[in-house]
């Protein structure tokens, strides 16, 4: 059985993936809270979690985020990172403060075709789309370099610095559409990170 990135999942997705694992639907909900309110890496930390549960996750999936190659802090707070896929592809992800408000600008696809004159992401070609996990896995690492994951069970909501996301990154997100939907779907989720 081919592990599987558990963030790729809709909240559905998951129920769907814990009942075929003999789980409980029930623990697609403390999984998914674990993971978008609360960041959790490891499923060993999830200590809702008995440890049959934690082990047969472990064993049938895994959560990977892309991790930082290069960060570039501009004068006025805007940060830049450059993120570093599982198949070492490389791609920016960008935070812009202004007032109170937040925005991520993440990226779709690895490169792109359109050759937009005021993009030098148009220069370079296109290598691949992104999956919804490499999408969804963007905010989260933005969320992890910010700080902004709850701290011994304290919601940090009010302190949030992310309020909106921009699918302006490299690539055009229309030409990766379901997968650019399906992360969006995840990141909007009421239940988890609630953008």
């Amino acid at each position: 059985m081919r592990k599987i990135n558990i963030i790729e999942l809709s909240l559905d997705e998951l129920e769907k993936f814990c009942l075929e694992m003999g789980l409980k639907s029930f623990k697609a909900k403390q999984i998914w809270n674990w993971l978008y309110c609360f960041g959790q890496t490891n499923f060993q930390e999830m200590t809702n979690l008995d440890k049959k549960t934690r082990s047969l996750l472990q064993d049938s999936s895994f959560i990977y985020r892309p991790t930082i190659n290069k960060i570039h802090k501009s004068d006025d707070g805007t940060l830049k990172w450059l993120l570093e896929l599982s198949d070492k592809s490389l791609i920016e992800t960008v935070f812009i403060p202004q007032g109170n408000r937040g925005t991520i600008c993440i990226s779709s696809q690895v490169g792109c075709t359109l050759n937009c004159s005021f993009c030098f992401t148009g220069t370079q070609k296109l290598v691949r789309n992104l999956s919804a996990a490499d999408i969804v896995g963007q905010v989260l690492v933005v969320r992890d370099d910010l700080d902004e994951w709850p701290k011994n069970g304290i919601p940090k909501h009010s302190k949030r610095q992310i309020s909106n996301i921009v699918m302006m990154g490299m690539g055009e997100p229309l030409y990766n559409y379901n997968a650019v939907r399906d992360a969006l779907h995840i990141v909007m989720d009421n239940e988890g990170i609630a953008l």
